[in-house]
């Protein structure tokens, strides 16, 4: 019997045991010769037996299907190092048998059924942790399906975890799988840290893959943090994955251009050097040493040349003055011609309809949005005097910006997990069908080497802000020119003199003519005081977008750039810039960048870049944009639905008071010059928009004291949570993927946006302006609206 035993211990079916049996049974168990000691014995041998088949079973399936290179390591090492010292542990105890070693075998040859069972009793734990790390990596009901198990990451973690155990032994096993484990990820790793390649075998189990919903020519990259290990940090994977992307780049471009130098052979000995020094179980810390040093090298040796720090400043500068308003003739501009085309498509439309009695001409085409942008772009350029140099900005923006009808079913959300910088969940409160009836988007191309810094979820936010910094503008216009319609706030009619004057009827023309412009007088004060009401309040609410939030923190993220103190005294206010003003700025600090590039570096320790690394600033743009996102309150739902109403409102007051002053000039015409139309009754539609009007009215008041409580809210809600004005991680929490140990020179410090301005001093000078009487309640207008 007790090669039976062996053999079944070996994984060999035996007689003796039987593998269909319910568990711990055996097939023989009416065997006479059996004791009942004996059988209990047995039971356990037959136990491992089948733990022993079974694991053995399931790893050789998990080796030739699993999807994961990592799990496949894993179950080999199962196989080869564990299976293998449990089938040497039998060849040994075959052996002494053999032998007659004193230690198992008794007097007359009689060899204990207890003495086997003892051997292999620690067997049994050991053998039941490796079918649970079996099972844990592919279910034993989803065995023949490669779709399911575990990935790479998941099982290191699973392994590190079950390290922390009391049992030596099982200790000892999870150190090893995990060994193995890391090995494999390593390999993969070193195939995107020196090369800038995914892994050829596993790739869909690497947490950085290709991203194939991208519209761009060149292939982009993103990361999956489902796929991460929990022992890199999220600013080491947004490291990692910034190498490899570069490395792909340059050896990219330089296959079709040959014009990028690349780093000398030895550069990638000294990455190995730094990747082979990490030990298993791989350190956090060690991990992020080794990629910031690789990092660095590369960015010292390659980047350097491939993304100066001039190209990256220009790029920004042009997303500030045109995507973030920056430039405020721009957004004049393109409102001016956007509501020109607008008009045009209307006048057409109606032309349409009266002809053939259908909808053409209503909607806006792909054509009309780029005319209306290229005429914006012919107006700036008119406004250069010719003994300005040329600007060089606003050609590049007019080769790298496009307006276009958004699809919303392209357009993808930003992906939080490209960077190690999450940015806020932005409202879905939509802004873009504000500038046109159709939803449009002003958005720029991002062309290499500058996509290394940039990505489309960027350009996205961009846009997002863009529109919504647009939508208060464009509503500021609009309010604005309607004061330039001088007919509607006062009426000089030229007296008719003599004889006509003299005579009776005359006279009763004039005085019908005084009391009607009277009348129109007195009912039009209420109109133009919530008119002049709601520009106060979005002045006041774009003023402290554009000036305090937008434009200081861009002054805040270039003096952290250039490295210099910028005097506050040439600052600009909180105005929208000009074209003069950039230029100007543009000119103090043109020689810059070539001042840092002539400091000098540290010697010592490990390669420095300072603030010329372009990871680096690529983590401080992230937290640049994260901040911008959340201190404009585009988090804030509730703002954003607020804001979404008192624009539409304002949209259709101000359409309501251009009709009605339309229809006042006819009916003047009418009654003063004998001109009628007799296929429109002018008095109705008076009265029809009047009641339209004083509806809309209303609405606005209630727009405008909804914005107001929602800015409170917002400001009682930040300063109960101690969050401060607008700082996304609160006051006290640092930024995610921070490590204050890791330095990349001298004096180097991380990027820290500015705080801004609380939303009190917003409050403030809203509450003031309602004292002034800027403001008007509905219930005190309403006494002062004059009825038809």
């Amino acid at each position: 019997m007790l090669h039976e035993i062996l053999l079944s211990l070996s994984g060999q079916p035996s007689p003796l045991f039987g593998h269909t049996q319910r568990k711990d049974a055996l097939v023989q168990d009416d065997l006479s010769l059996l004791a009942p000691p004996e059988k209990a014995l047995l039971q356990s041998i037959a136990h491992l037996s089948r733990l022993h088949a079974q694991v053995r079973a399931h790893t050789s399936q998990i080796s030739s299907v699993h999807r994961s290179v990592i799990c496949r390591s894993v179950s080999t090492a199962i196989v080869t190092n564990h299976l293998g010292s449990f089938q040497k542990k039998i060849l040994e105890v075959e052996k002494a048998i053999l032998a007659e070693d004193s230690g198992y075998v008794g007097g007359y040859g009689i060899v204990p059924l207890s003495t086997i069972v003892g051997e292999f009793a620690p067997w049994t734990r050991r053998m039941e942790w490796l079918w649970e790390i079996a099972k844990f990596i592919q279910p034993e009901d989803r065995l023949q399906d490669p779709r399911y198990g575990c990935t790479g990451a998941a099982l290191m973690d699973h392994l590190r975890t079950e390290s922390q155990t009391g049992y030596l032994d099982i200790k000892e096993m999870a150190v090893q799988l995990a060994t193995a484990a890391e090995t494999a990820w390593m390999k993969q790793l070193s195939m995107w840290l020196l090369y800038g390649n995914l892994p050829m075998y596993g790739k869909n189990d690497f947490f950085i893959q290709e991203d194939f919903e991208s519209e761009d020519d060149d292939t982009q990259f993103s990361m999956h943090l489902e796929l991460l290990p929990k022992f890199v940090s999220a600013q080491t994977a947004g490291s990692i994955l910034f190498i490899g992307k570069s490395l792909n780049h340059v050896r990219a471009k330089k296959k079709t251009s040959g014009g990028i130098s690349t780093a000398p052979v030895t550069l990638y000995h000294e990455h190995i050097e730094q990747l082979a020094g990490l030990k298993s179980p791989i350190s956090s810390t060690q991990l992020s040493t080794a990629v910031d040093w690789i990092r660095l090298s590369l960015s010292q040796s390659t980047l350097s040349k491939l993304l100066p720090l001039p190209r990256i400043l220009e790029m920004l500068t042009l997303l500030h003055d045109f995507l973030l308003l920056g430039r405020g003739e721009f957004a004049v501009a393109l409102v001016s011609h956007a509501n020109s085309r607008i008009e045009e498509n209307r006048r057409r439309g109606a032309l349409a309809r009266a002809q053939s009695g259908g909808l053409a001409g209503l909607l806006i085409k792909e054509g009309d949005v780029m005319t209306a942008l290229a005429q914006a772009w012919a107006e700036l350029f008119s406004l250069q005097k010719e003994e300005d140099p040329a600007d060089e900005e606003l050609e590049l923006a007019r080769e790298l910006l496009r307006l276009s009808i958004s699809d919303n079913k392209t357009v993808r959300p930003m992906t939080p997990s490209q960077s190690s910088t999450a940015i806020p969940e932005i409202s879905r409160v939509s802004f873009e069908d504000i500038l046109f009836p159709t939803p449009t988007s002003l958005t720029a191309q991002v062309r290499a080497p500058l996509d290394l810094f940039l990505s489309s979820s960027d350009i996205a936010v961009y846009s997002k802000i863009h529109s919504y910094l647009l939508g208060i503008r464009r509503a500021q216009i609009r309010l604005g020119d309607l004061w330039k319609r001088t007919s509607l706030r006062r009426n000089h009619p030229s007296p008719w003199g003599p004889p006509r004057s003299n005579s009776a009827f005359g006279q009763n023309k004039l005085r019908e003519g005084r009391e009607r412009d009277n009348t129109r007088t007195r009912q039009m004060r209420p109109i133009w005081a919530t008119a002049s009401a709601c520009l106060f309040v979005l002045s006041e609410i774009g003023s402290f977008f554009q000036g305090e939030i937008v434009h200081e923190s861009w002054q805040h993220l270039r003096e952290w750039i250039e490295g210099s103190s910028l005097s506050t005294s040439s600052a600009p206010g909180s105005r929208p810039g000009t074209a003069s003003s950039s230029k100007q700025q543009r000119q103090s600090r043109a020689a810059s960048p070539d001042r840092i590039c002539s400091r000098p570096s540290s010697k010592a320790g490990p390669p420095s870049m300072g603030r010329h690394d372009p990871e680096a600033l690529t983590v401080a743009h992230r937290r640049h944009l994260s901040t911008l996102v959340h201190s404009l309150f585009l988090t804030d739902v509730s703002f954003t639905s607020v804001l979404r109403t008192l624009l539409t409102s304002v949209d259709r007051f101000v359409a309501l008071v251009i009709r009605l002053e339309t229809i006042q000039r006819n009916m003047d015409l009418e009654t003063d010059e004998g001109v009628v139309d007799a296929l429109v009754d002018y008095a109705q539609e008076e009265r029809e928009v009047w009641q339209d009007l004083r509806s809309t009215r209303d609405d606005v008041n209630v727009g405008m004291n909804d914005l107001v409580a929602s800015l409170r809210h917002i400001d009682d809600h930040r300063s109960g949570e101690g969050l401060g004005p607008a700082t996304p991680f609160g006051m006290g929490q640092a930024w995610p993927g921070t490590r204050a140990e890791v330095s990349t020179g001298p004096g180097f410090r991380h990027y820290v946006p500015r705080q801004p301005a609380g939303v009190d001093r917003l409050l403030m000078k809203l509450d003031f302006g309602s004292l002034r009487g800027t403001t008007i309640s509905p219930g005190v207008a309403d006494l002062e609206f004059g009825r038809m």
